[in-house]
């Protein structure tokens, strides 16, 4: 594989869209259309193949952004595969300045959602190039036409000029590698995603660069592995980069420090390949820069000129985050101190860069842009070996014109018709202002809510109960308002275990007249630990260790075998929208523990009081 020595034959491309449009499915298209991969290889039939990440794969969402390249006769296109999830977007911030046009996928039956209208408004602002692609057109309730207004009318709201209103339009089945320039009378005819290709080619511009001018590059990412270490990756601006050249990384604080890269690497469908030689236009990954961070750029040794930062928009929720203290602590994780978790919190932030982390206490505060956003760094760092607890997720605000602002959310559901008053119900209890209400022919109403961030925390569990999971939920930030005034608690008291033990069937099999357990016969709990959902408004203390006495009577119906209901097993996501402000979640690899704050049942008692 040859590097690309003619700017003009190279195109960066983004591929954005809301999620579950079909993103990732149309990159594997691309791959394995481009000769990528030989015909016998494994990828040639897999789906999903940029998606390398075992939550990724588990919950079937993009997490983190990652490049790939194809060769396209003489034109080398890179592809940035983003994320579709608001939660991600950060991930969408930073790699967004590494291209020059994107792919913009829409649902034919879905249309623009609040993500699309998120990731297109950023890469307008950004001034890149889009190509519509209108995907899924062969689903039964395609709306093409319709999905054609509803995209020229999102264009006129986020156009910054009046070129941005004028961008062409494809048609494609990602799942079967087909596309087209104009609407197909027959989706069932040989077709191929060429229409794509040249479309890339077309409409693209190539990257405007001046060869001669001193090396720069803004790093958008950072990879890592045992054999090379870290790897910087970035688009050069200006100038060209080889192996064993002297450079300067100039830092974020304006601090300048010379190094030298020792090899430069360029992706070719999930590989990469070292070159001589890197030059402007192309996306490259350095290695030997072990000071590199993502907002840094590297320049030539002899003029260390600094590239703008990467803007990131602030976080909207953050979690305390510290070590175990629980009874249990040090049993189930290899990793479980505070230093260990300050270096692995501190690691994280390298590449996250939508992740805030400060010092509290003996704990941490992580801030991010979601529950899913912190809810997918604490299922890795539980994967990873580590235990530790967390509190409940609580919004960040920030002060404006001398008042407390919180972040404000657009909420989209779709229903079906019979659970539209359920909806209604839950979103007026959490203070919610109806925008729009619209419903399809098939029976699906589209409701459309504004709502505080902080109203929504723990809505889903409960709607996806509430409808028997057919409720689809999407929310974006909007802006800020005014802190406004707080919510009753939502959920029921806790039924919290009184001593420490093993649980036993017979005081189960008690307990279940007093609430939903969360757990089973035979297993380990500690006094202060919830263990169910109570029928009541307040909290209740009751001992699920306690053993039937044994007598001499016996009796019939006393001694036959316990019939349990079986306990109900809470999700990582589930346990954080139960939480409330006097509980802790202990996360261990092995189990999710819910648990009051203070564990000593008089102490809790006085705190209440007090």
């Amino acid at each position: 594989m040859q590097p690309q020595q003619d700017p003009t034959k190279i195109r960066n491309i983004a591929i954005i869209a809301h999620v579950d449009h079909g993103k990732t499915t149309l990159v594997d298209g691309l791959l394995k259309q481009s000769q990528t991969f030989r015909e016998n290889q494994a990828e040639m039939s897999m789906d999903l193949i940029m998606d390398s990440g075992d939550q990724e794969k588990e919950r079937g969402i993009t997490i983190t952004a990652k490049v790939t390249a194809v060769q396209h006769n003489d034109y080398r296109i890179n592809i940035i595969d983003t994320p579709g999830h608001a939660d991600f977007s950060g991930e969408v911030e930073r790699t967004l300045n590494l291209a020059d046009g994107c792919l913009l996928v829409v649902d034919a039956q879905e249309g623009p959602m609040p993500q699309t209208k998120f990731v297109l408004s950023k890469a307008l602002s950004a001034n890149i190039k889009p190509i519509v692609i209108i995907n899924k057109i062969d689903k039964p309730g395609s709306r093409i036409k319709e999905v054609e207004d509803e995209l020229a009318d999102l264009f006129l709201e986020l156009a910054l000029h009046e070129d941005q209103l004028h961008y062409p339009i494809y048609y494609a089945i990602g799942r079967e590698g087909k596309a087209w320039q104009s609407l197909p009378d027959n989706i069932n005819a040989a077709a191929s995603l060429e229409p794509i290709f040249d479309a890339i080619k077309t409409h693209v511009p190539a990257p405007k660069v001046d060869l001669d001018k001193p090396f720069q590059m803004l790093i958008a990412a950072l990879s890592y592995d045992s054999f090379k270490g870290k790897y910087a990756i970035g688009r050069i601006t200006q100038g060209k980069i080889s192996a064993n050249q002297t450079v300067a990384l100039c830092k974020k604080d304006g601090s300048v420090v010379k190094t030298k890269v020792d090899s430069v690497y360029m992706s070719h469908g999930l590989n990469k390949f070292a070159v001589s030689l890197g030059v402007a236009g192309d996306i490259v990954q350095l290695t030997g820069i072990a000071e590199a961070q993502i907002g840094d750029t590297i320049a030539d040794a002899d003029q260390p000129e600094a590239l703008p930062t990467i803007e990131v928009e602030a976080p909207t929720l953050r979690i305390f985050l510290g070590p175990n203290t629980s009874p249990f602590k040090g049993q189930e994780a290899q990793f479980s101190t505070s230093r260990q978790i300050a270096d692995r919190l501190n690691k994280e932030v390298e590449t996250n860069v939508g992740l805030e982390v400060e010092e509290s206490g003996i704990g941490f505060t992580v801030a991010g842009r979601g529950e899913l956003h912190l809810s997918v760094l604490i299922e890795t760092m539980r994967r990873e070996g580590y235990e530790f607890e967390v509190g409940r997720p609580q919004v960040v605000t920030h002060e404006e014109n001398k008042q407390t602002v919180e972040p404000i959310e657009e909420v989209i559901i779709e229903v079906p018709a019979e659970y539209v008053g359920t909806i209604q119900m839950e979103f007026g209890q959490r203070r919610a202002t109806l925008k729009d209400q619209f419903s399809s022919p098939k029976g699906v109403s589209k409701l459309i809510y504004e709502m505080p961030t902080r109203n929504l925390l723990g809505m889903r569990s409960s709607l996806l109960t509430s409808t028997k999971g057919t409720v689809v939920m999407n929310s974006l930030v909007i802006g800020y308002k005014a802190i406004g005034p707080a919510l009753n608690q939502m959920r029921n008291g806790a039924l919290i275990s009184f001593d420490t033990g093993t649980t036993t069937p017979y005081s189960l099999q008690n307990a279940e007249a007093r609430g939903v357990l969360f757990v089973g016969p035979a297993e380990k709990v500690y006094a202060g630990q919830v263990i169910g959902l109570s029928n009541r408004q307040e909290d209740l203390e009751i001992n699920v260790c306690k053993a039937k006495h044994l007598t001499n009577m016996r009796s019939s119906s006393s001694d036959g075998i316990v019939q349990l209901t079986p306990p109900t097993i809470l999700s990582l996501e589930q346990c954080l929208d139960f939480l409330e402000n006097d509980e802790l979640l202990e996360v261990t690899p092995s189990n999710l523990r819910l648990r009051k704050k203070e564990l000593d049942p008089i102490k809790r008692k006085r705190q209440k009081i007090g």
